[in-house]
């Protein structure tokens, strides 16, 4: 018995089907690019985070640990960026004497900006991820339906019910099926992680913010 190859059935796909599995290709491809990437980006935010943290709560002069930070040439995220740009705002404030309420309001506001631009980096993407996860099976069912629509006009045309006549139409259609659900998976399982993943990071800035302040 022959065994059909993936390759085949895309060779062998009529134009509308051979369509819907490149893009279903190119969606999974997207997808895959997005999930390496964010995987890559929580990771070296926690151990940023993990290793900041213990150095400002180890005792670190914080003048010292701003002038660190503020020498640094690249993009702080997490709790580096929420203590950057509150500690200069703190030491510009502090220069006109002693804090008032409204200082400190300035400063859980410049807090608050500086968690929601990460929860903005956090979140980049995932959108993406959301759609290719909810749009891929509807694309491969559609490439389905016109596979088995082509098997039956082969039928009408034939006049021939033999499996010959009527399994390539349904295997096509069949592995349009399979793409959209090889596209969606990985993407819905991701957008789940890394949400929830955000959101963790989100309230331990919170934690951090308010023990901070």
């Amino acid at each position: 018995m022959n065994e059909v190859s993936a390759i085949e059935l895309f060779l062998q796909a009529g134009i509308v089907v051979k369509s819907v599995m490149i893009i279903l290709i190119f969606a999974s491809i997207i997808s895959w690019i997005i999930i390496f990437e964010r995987y890559i980006f929580f990771r070296k935010a926690n151990e940023n985070r993990f290793i900041f943290e213990d150095k400002f709560w180890s005792g670190t002069d914080l003048n010292d640990l701003y002038s660190e930070l503020d020498g640094l040439d690249v993009d702080l995220i997490g709790s580096t960026s929420v203590f950057k740009n509150s500690f200069k705002e703190f030491k510009r404030i502090s220069n006109r004497g002693r804090l008032t309420d409204m200082d400190l309001e300035g400063l859980n506001r410049s807090m608050r900006v500086s968690i929601a631009r990460d929860e903005e980096d956090m979140n980049k993407n995932l959108s993406i991820l959301a759609n290719i996860g909810s749009v891929s099976p509807y694309i491969g069912l559609f490439g389905t339906v016109w596979g088995i629509m082509n098997s039956f006009q082969s039928i009408a045309i034939s006049r021939n019910t033999s499996l010959a006549i009527v399994a390539p139409g349904i295997a096509e259609a069949l592995f349009a099926t399979a793409l959209g659900l090889l596209a969606a998976i990985p993407a819905v399982i991701a957008y789940n992680k890394f949400g929830n993943d955000s959101k963790k990071y989100s309230q331990k800035l919170e934690n951090f913010s308010k023990r901070f302040i």
